[in-house]
């Protein structure tokens, strides 16, 4: 057993001072507030439980600020997806690995404990199936377990270029699979995890566009009793062509055809209607949703003010990677709003006022549950996912309780996480992974080859 001091710890009960946390096999077995130090704890400042980041593909790391060029053309969401697939034809497993760990090492040092890792990167550069079905999802549990982060592995089923059931594209080629396969790659994904800790392993439906009725039916079929994670109403284009297919929206289209519940994630859902709003809301499924890749992208704004008042749930994610960072992805959640909306304070509500409180506790639950965690708060039983911030940062100095969480996520920077640990051990030390050095050589090596010529 060990045991870590902090001054003060959002437990899940709310904010406590003086608080040990006695841990032993990865869990918190033990909590103690108003309490002494001992010599033997270890002493920090700000605890505070580590959040989920519930959509990564970890591949498009490597791609970051490439895409910041204007083309013979307007530039959009589809421009911008066909450069990402003349880029990931490059990609072996080792290079998946690689640039996988160093996105887990970044998302390790801003606060991030746990991936979810929409994976649809499956088979070889001319679209052969590897020997081993799950050999880049092996990659990505490589990365994992290399760098110490949770991992949630959703594998995608892809089949199609556009609703109806489309032939594929040539750039597709590397996600394709038939549902029969689709079922040996969910047990190939299964094994290639089998040795992290507290892996998990979920189904994705790409998106409408990717499947049919009748494959998402069949893919559903494949993830009872865990997390089922899709795109949907990410691009206006998209809403508009779902509409010509089946005359509904794709957000409507999906409630009204598939048992979405409390063990969905919809990614995106940017354009959305009230009613859509609501019904989403009572299904009780997560919105996904990646402020800094939807403004990135150009998708849109997430009415988040209306999606809350309907009592929906969300998360976030880092989707494309092109900037790793929680705080920030909360941040332009509300400022998006603010901009839009021309006032402030948009995303607290009457009973919790604090904004950056409100978005974190509610993206910590939303987070958990869409990655099929039982517990997200510091609490006896609760997997040791800690962060410890700086209580001597200048944003945060001199705040306690929720202003704590305004000052993180309004004022901060990544130079707040000072250790992070993750199921009791400690895999950030003074804001720097304790493999940082070694993989990020490691990236370098692999961006001088994809990136030469």
């Amino acid at each position: 057993m060990s045991s870590l001091w902090f001054e003060t710890a959002l437990l899940a009960e709310g904010w406590a001072s003086d608080v040990r946390l006695s841990l032993e096999a990865g869990r918190i077995v033990a909590i103690d507030a108003d309490t002494a130090p001992r010599p033997e704890d270890e002493r920090y400042g700000v605890a505070i439980p580590g959040l989920c980041n519930v959509h990564s593909h970890a591949f498009q790391r490597a791609m970051a600020g490439l895409t910041e060029r204007r083309g013979q053309s307007e530039d959009d969401f589809w421009t911008w997806r066909e450069l990402m697939y003349r880029f990931l034809d490059r990609l072996d497993p080792e290079d998946i690995e690689a640039v996988a760990a160093q996105a887990y090492v970044e998302m390790l040092q801003t606060g991030f404990t746990r991936v979810g890792e929409f994976h649809y990167l499956h088979h070889d550069p001319a679209g052969e199936p590897y020997v081993d079905l799950g050999e880049t999802a092996g990659a990505i549990a490589a990365a994992a377990a290399d760098t110490g982060i949770g991992l949630t592995l959703l594998p995608v089923f892809y089949a199609h270029s556009d609703f109806g059931g489309a032939e594929p594209s040539p750039g597709q080629r590397r996600f394709l699979n038939s549902p029969d396969r689709y079922a040996d790659l969910l047990e190939a994904s299964r094994r290639a995890v089998s040795h992290l800790p507290d892996a998990n392993v979920g189904a994705a439906p790409h998106s409408l566009r990717a499947v049919t009725p009748d494959e998402l039916s069949q893919v559903c079929a494949m993830a009872r009793n865990v997390p089922i994670h899709i795109h949907v109403a990410e691009q206006a284009r998209e809403v508009a062509d779902c509409l010509a297919w089946s005359g509904e929206r794709p957000v409507a289209w999906l409630l009204d055809h598939a048992d979405v519940g409390p063990s969905w994630c919809l990614v995106h859902a940017t354009h959305l209607t009230a009613q859509e709003m609501s019904a989403l809301a009572a299904s009780g499924a997560v919105a996904g949703l990646c402020p800094i890749t939807e403004a990135n992208l150009g998708d849109g704004i997430f009415a988040a003010d209306n999606y809350l008042a309907s009592g929906g749930r969300f998360a976030i994610g880092s989707d494309s990677n092109v900037l790793i960072d929680p705080a920030p992805e909360l941040r332009a959640l509300e400022y998006a709003l603010r901009l839009t909306r021309r006032a402030r304070n948009i995303l607290s509500s009457a009973d919790q006022r604090s904004t950056g409180a409100n978005l974190f506790n509610r993206a910590l639950k939303g987070g958990a549950q869409a990655l099929g965690q039982r517990k997200a708060a510091l609490e006896v039983g609760a997997s040791a996912d800690i962060v410890a911030l700086d209580g001597r940062h200048p944003s945060l100095y001199g705040r306690s309780g929720d202003t704590l969480l305004d000052g993180w996520v309004f004022a901060g920077s990544p130079r707040m996480v000072k250790s992070v640990w993750r199921r009791g051990e400690q895999v950030v030390r003074d804001g720097r992974h304790r493999h940082a050095g070694r993989i990020a050589m490691r990236y370098r090596r692999t961006l001088d080859e994809l990136l030469r010529g």
